[in-house]
C-alpha cells in the first residue's frame, strides 16, 4: 500500500524543505489565476443571456454593465491588496473577519468561501467537459463520468505537491492568456480594418426605456461571474516565496489587469459583431470563427479555452485546503485538515474537495446551467465581510494613510454589499436560495465541532484530577478454543492481572464438560466459563457476560483481551470472521471497559 501511494503521489518530503515548495510569481499566477481568468470564457455570455429575453435592442447594455464590472474588479483587487499587506499570514476573508468583526462573521465568510470553492470545481469542470462534448457529441452520454475523471486528475496533481501542480498547469494557463489576447485584439482589428462584414446595428436601449435599469442589473449580475477566484491569492498568500505579501500583491494586480482587459475587450468585440448566445456555440467560439475562420488558430483557441475551463478547478484545489487548515487550526473543522501530508500539502482538504465536487457533479448530472445559479453568492458575501473587517482594522491601527485606506475599504464594502443584494435577488429563484440556506448550516456545523473540542479539552484537563492510583480490574479473555493464540493471550492476561476469566461461546452444541476438561489440561489457574448460544450468536452472550462481570465485581474497569492471529497475506484476512472487530465496536461506548488485543502473527 505504501509503495502504491509513493508511485502515484511521490516520495514523502521532509519538513525542512517546505521553503523549496514555495511558488515564484510566474508559477503562482498559473496556480491562482486559472479560475479567475477562465471566467472570460463565459462571463460575457452570461451577461448576454441575461439580456436575451428583452431582445437584441438590450444587448447594448452589456457595455455599461461590463464597465461597471471592470470598476468592481479594480475595487476588489485594490482592497485585497490592502488585506495582503495587513495579513500576510493568509486566511483572507476568514482571518480578517475573525480579527475585526468576530467569530460569527468569520464563520459566515469561511463557509461562504468553502461552498464557492466546491462550486468552482464543479462548474469549471462541467463547463470544460461541455466544451469537449460539444465538439464530440458521441461523448455526451458519458459527460458525468468524464467530469469525475477530470476532477480526480486535478486532485491527483495537487496531491503530488504545489510545485508539481504548478509546473503541470503553467503551460495551459499561459497558452489561454496568449490565445485570449490574440482573439480580443484580432477581432477588434478585423472589425475596424473593414475585413469583417458588420451586422446591422441593433437599436440601443437607453436608460429612459422601460425596465432598462432592471435589465442593466440583470446583465451586471450575470457578468459578475468574472470576479470569482480573485480572493484565492489572499487565502493562499503563504504559498508564495518571500517576501510573501509583496509577491502576492504583484500577482494580484497582474491578475486583475489581465482579467479586466480581456473581459472588456471580448464584451466590446461581441457587441460590435452583434453576437447572440446560441445553444450549440459559445460566444468565444463565434468570435474566433468570425475573426480567424475555422483554421488552426480557431482550434487552438478552442483547445486553450477547454483546457483553462477544466484547470480553473486548480485554483480551488490551491485555496480550499489552505482555508480549511486555518479553520481547523481554530478547531471549527476536524484537526486532520490542518495536517500537512507527505508532499507538504494539505492532503485531507484536497481529497475532501475532490469528493465533494464529484458528488455535486453527479447530483446535478454535469449540467453547467443547473450549477451556475448557485455560483457567486458565497464569494460576494466573503468580499463584503473582508472589506468591512478591513475598515475596522484601519480604524483601530491608525497606521500611516489609514484615512484613505479606511475610505477605500468602506466604499468597497458598500459596493460589494450592493452587488450581493443584486446577485442574490436576481439569482434567488434560480437556485441561489440553496447557498443562502447552506451557509447557516455550515456555521452550525462549525460551532458543533468547536463545542466538541472544547468539551474534550475540559474533560481531559488536570484541573480536578487526583493523583494516580493502582487500578483493580478483571481480565476477560474470549477464546474460540484451546490453541496457541488463546493460550498466548491468557499468558499475557496473567502478567497484567491476578483475576483472569476465560470465556467460550458454545455455538456448535459441544459438550461443555469436555471443553472445560481440555482447558484445565493446559491452564490450571484460569477458569473457563462456557456460555450456551442456542441461536448461534457469539456477540450477544458475550456482551451479557461482560455486563454481569461489570455489575457483580467491585472493579474499576473490566479489561477484555482478544486473542487474534494475523495471516501472512492481506487477502487471507478475508477468509476469517471479524468477530473481534465487531466486539470492539460494541464495547467502544462502554466507559468502564478496556478492549485490547494479543496478536499472533502467522508465518505462512
Amino acid at each position: 500500500m505504501i509503495s502504491l501511494k509513493k508511485f502515484f503521489v511521490g516520495r514523502p518530503l521532509e519538513s525542512s524543505v517546505v521553503g523549496e515548495q514555495k511558488l515564484s510569481r510566474k508559477a503562482a499566477l498559473a496556480v491562482f489565476a486559472s479560475d479567475n481568468l477562465s471566467s472570460n470564457a463565459y462571463a460575457t455570455e452570461e451577461m448576454l443571456l441575461a439580456l436575451m429575453a428583452a431582445g437584441a435592442t438590450s444587448f447594448a447594455l452589456s457595455i455599461p454593465a461590463a464597465l461597471m464590472i471592470v470598476g468592481l474588479i479594480w475595487m476588489v483587487v485594490t482592497s485585497y491588496s490592502q488585506t495582503l499587506a495587513a495579513y500576510p499570514t493568509g486566511g483572507g476573508a476568514y482571518t480578517v473577519a475573525k480579527e475585526n468583526l468576530g467569530i460569527y462573521p468569520a464563520l459566515v465568510a469561511g463557509s461562504s468561501l468553502l461552498i464557492d470553492y466546491v462550486l468552482t470545481v464543479a462548474v469549471s469542470i462541467a463547463a470544460g467537459i461541455a466544451a469537449i462534448t460539444s465538439a464530440f457529441p458521441v461523448l455526451y452520454p458519458y459527460r458525468v463520468g468524464l467530469c469525475v475523471l477530470a476532477i480526480f486528475f486535478i486532485m491527483w496533481a495537487n496531491l503530488r505537491g504545489v510545485r508539481e501542480s504548478a509546473s503541470m498547469f503553467a503551460v495551459p494557463v499561459y497558452l489561454f492568456i496568449a490565445c485570449a489576447y490574440l482573439l480580443a485584439i484580432g477581432s477588434l482589428v478585423q472589425y475596424y480594418s473593414g475585413a469583417a462584414i458588420p451586422p446591422p446595428e441593433p437599436a440601443v436601449a437607453h436608460a429612459a426605456d422601460p425596465f432598462a435599469v432592471l435589465l442593466l442589473f440583470r446583465a451586471f449580475a450575470g457578468g459578475c461571474t468574472a470576479l470569482t477566484g480573485i480572493e484565492a491569492v489572499a487565502n493562499g498568500v503563504q504559498a508564495f516565496k518571500p517576501p510573501v505579501a509583496h509577491n502576492a500583491k504583484i500577482v494580484l494586480f497582474i491578475l486583475g489587469a489581465i482579467l479586466a482587459t480581456l473581459f472588456l475587450a471580448i464584451t466590446f468585440a461581441a457587441n460590435l459583431f452583434g453576437l447572440v448566445p446560441q445553444e450549440t456555440e459559445t460566444i468565444l467560439s463565434q468570435l474566433g470563427r468570425l475573426t480567424f475562420g475555422t483554421g488552426p488558430i480557431y482550434y487552438l483557441i478552442q483547445a486553450a479555452t477547454t483546457a483553462i475551463l477544466i484547470l480553473a478547478a486548480n485554483t480551488s484545489f490551491a485555496g480550499f485546503p489552505r482555508l480549511t487548515s486555518y479553520i481547523a487550526s481554530d478547531r471549527f473543522l476536524p484537526r486532520q485538515f490542518a495536517n500537512l501530508g507527505d508532499r507538504l500539502v494539505f492532503s485531507n482538504g484536497i481529497i475532501f474537495l475532490g469528493l465533494a465536487a464529484g458528488l455535486l457533479v453527479v447530483f446535478f448530472g454535469g449540467d453547467v446551467h443547473a450549477l451556475i445559479p448557485l455560483y457567486m453568492v458565497g464569494v460576494f458575501i466573503s468580499f463584503t465581510l473582508s472589506q468591512a473587517g478591513m475598515v475596522i482594522h484601519w480604524m483601530r491601527s491608525k497606521e500611516s494613510g489609514y484615512r484613505w485606506r479606511t475610505a477605500l475599504n468602506a466604499v468597497g464594502a458598500a459596493t460589494t454589499a450592493l452587488v450581493l443584494v443584486i446577485v442574490a435577488s436576481v439569482k434567488f429563484t434560480h437556485g441561489a436560495w440553496i447557498v443562502l440556506l447552506a451557509i447557516p448550516g455550515f456555521v452550525w456545523f462549525f460551532l458543533k465541532i468547536r463545542r466538541h473540542y472544547f468539551q474534550v479539552s475540559t474533560e481531559l484537563s488536570l484541573a480536578s484530577y487526583d493523583r494516580m492510583r493502582e487500578l483493580r480490574h478483571t481480565v476477560v479473555v474470549p477464546v474460540a478454543g484451546v490453541n496457541r493464540a488463546s493460550l498466548g493471550a491468557v499468558e499475557y492476561a496473567r502478567s497484567i492481572s491476578r483475576d483472569v476469566i476465560a470465556v467460550h461461546v458454545n455455538t456448535d452444541g459441544e459438550n461443555p464438560e469436555k471443553l472445560v476438561k481440555q482447558w484445565e489440561h493446559w491452564v490450571e489457574d484460569v477458569p473457563l466459563v462456557v456460555l450456551s448460544s442456542p441461536y448461534r450468536s457469539i456477540l450477544r452472550p458475550l456482551l451479557r457476560f461482560i455486563d454481569e462481570v461489570e455489575n457483580f465485581r467491585d472493579d474499576d474497569v473490566v479489561t477484555v483481551l482478544l486473542p487474534e492471529f494475523v495471516p501472512a497475506r492481506w487477502w487471507q484476512r478475508l477468509l476469517h470472521n471479524q468477530n473481534g472487530l465487531l466486539l470492539r465496536g460494541y464495547l467502544a461506548l462502554r466507559p468502564k471497559v478496556v478492549v485490547t488485543s494479543v496478536r499472533r502473527h502467522l508465518r505462512k
